[in-house]
């Protein structure tokens, strides 16, 4: 029989709640810094936290990026608004070849990880740097010559198009900047790295917050830039990022660690991401050429409506990056778990992290209905501006469930090197069914403008409910990468 000193209390509510805490804030902490841990062993749910972390902040600081920009600028006025939103969309030809890129190197790096090979996940490393910078040079070419007549084929206005052209310019020409920002953090999420991936936008983003107003308003030493001087801002905050990445990439203490050995052609390697990344490329073009005709719809409806537009998407992003965050998370551990052989596991990842994301997106789109005007109203003062923003942000969070389920399954797949799933799906849901929607709709309805943002709404939902009937298929775990 045991005496009173052997029995043990029982555990109070209080007490359990602050060992509960305290073993949060441990995992928070970890999360936060650089993580040893192997992800293909242990609780699903503990790595996807540890991962999900750093990566949700990682995106928010991206989209910071943006929200800094178009906040400031949209003080200039509508037309300088819309340029910066239209340039952006002009961009993501550059952001589509840039994510290609960066899917191929996830996917790759994290198998090799998987496959406890941190020196075959090196080689990759280097070899996917220089691609990009192979890619960069042309396209800056390209984005600087024709910059005046891509504004025309965007239907933006003689204002919109003469304020733009200095920040179009600017940041095309600085898109080496911008590949580079991409690639090292697909290289620090596909290694588990996902710590330093966020620090580095934190440095950019920061310096970009500080240096922002002063370029575009003038302020102390700096000259008075305008629109343009964002552009300048954003570069030399990126560029600051970028070098960080490199410091931490040729450094010793991460998962991945690229030595001078590395830096030598490997064909083999760069075939295998050119494949991959093409694949990766075509999926984001599919996608983001939609997005640029959706502008060019909406365009159709004036200055104001293209300036709404652009600001709520920009506040779409904002709330659905952190979701991106979680979906990176997802593609890591599925990739990592395939080079385990463990497709179980990765499957399970997958769904975990889809049914996170459905949870945070739908009370997400509870405040988007609610608040869509005083968030649209935080940017700028003109009410035909605040009108179509707040719309826009009111029809594209109806699909916000639909969103966390499609963002995880298409990152699922791409994590796991089946590239072309989702491919198939973004040209179905966007070409087939969006953009003749935004068009249909937005011409011989009562709707107008809203009809686009409805067209957004219905191809994501599609494109969700699809994605998870060929995700319950399982042909992606044979893939190889």
């Amino acid at each position: 029989m045991k005496t009173p000193r052997e029995i043990t209390p029982p555990e109070t509510f209080s007490r359990r709640l602050a060992r509960q805490a305290f073993a949060f804030r441990s995992l928070l902490r970890e999360a936060v810094s650089t993580s040893h841990r192997d992800f293909t062993e242990g609780a699903i749910s503990k790595a996807i936290f540890l991962l999900s972390v750093p990566m949700v902040l990682e995106m928010t600081m991206e989209s910071l990026f943006g929200i800094v920009n178009v906040y400031w600028v949209a003080h200039l006025g509508k037309e300088q608004a819309a340029a910066v939103g239209i340039t952006e969309f002009l961009l993501t030809i550059l952001f589509a070849v840039a994510i290609g890129l960066s899917i191929a190197t996830t996917a790759t790096v994290a198998r090799r990880i998987g496959e406890h090979d941190p020196e075959a996940a090196a080689r990759v490393a280097a070899q996917a740097v220089f691609i990009a910078i192979g890619i960069a040079v042309p396209l800056a070419l390209v984005g600087i010559v024709f910059q005046p007549h891509l504004f025309s084929m965007m239907n933006a206005g003689p204002g919109v198009a003469e304020a733009g052209s200095g920040y179009a310019t600017i940041l095309f020409g600085s898109n080496v900047v911008i590949m580079l920002l991409f690639l090292l953090n697909a290289v620090f999420r596909g290694a588990g790295d996902a710590a330093i991936a966020m620090r580095s936008l934190w440095l950019g983003n920061a310096i970009n917050l500080i240096l922002d107003p002063c370029f575009i308003f003038g302020l102390g030493p700096f000259p008075e830039m305008g629109v343009t001087g964002s552009a300048v801002a954003t570069t030399i905050g990126r560029s600051c990022a970028v070098a960080y990445q490199f410091y931490r990439l040729f450094g010793t203490r991460g998962r991945v660690s690229i030595k001078v050995s590395h830096l030598k052609w490997d064909i083999a390697v760069i075939k295998n991401l050119i494949r991959l990344s093409v694949g990766g490329t075509i999926q984001m073009l599919v996608a983001m050429s939609a997005w640029i005709f959706c502008m060019s719809i909406v365009g159709r409806f004036g200055a104001a409506a293209q300036a709404g537009y652009t600001i709520a998407i920009r506040i779409v992003w904002v709330t659905l990056l952190p979701s991106y965050g979680m979906s990176n998370a997802a593609a890591t551990l599925v990739g990592q778990n395939l080079g385990a052989r463990k497709p179980d596991r990765a499957a399970r990842s997958a769904w975990c992290a889809g049914h996170s994301n459905a949870v945070f997106l739908s009370v997400i789109s509870l405040a988007m209905l609610f608040w869509a005007k005083n968030l649209t109203g935080f940017f700028t003062n003109d009410l035909d501006v605040i009108r179509y923003g707040a719309a826009a942000i009111q029809y594209i969070s109806f699909g916000y469930v639909f969103y966390g389920y499609g963002m995880v399954m298409a990152q699922a797949f791409n994590g796991a090197g089946d590239t072309l799933t989702p491919t198939i799906l973004n040209f179905v849901c966007f070409w087939i069914i969006q953009i003749p929607l935004a068009y249909s709709i937005s011409s011989y309805t009562p709707l107008g403008a809203k009809g686009v943002f409805l067209a957004v709404t219905i191809a994501e939902s599609a494109s969700a409910v699809l994605g998870i009937a060929c995700f319950r298929q399982g042909k992606w775990k044979t893939r190889k990468v």
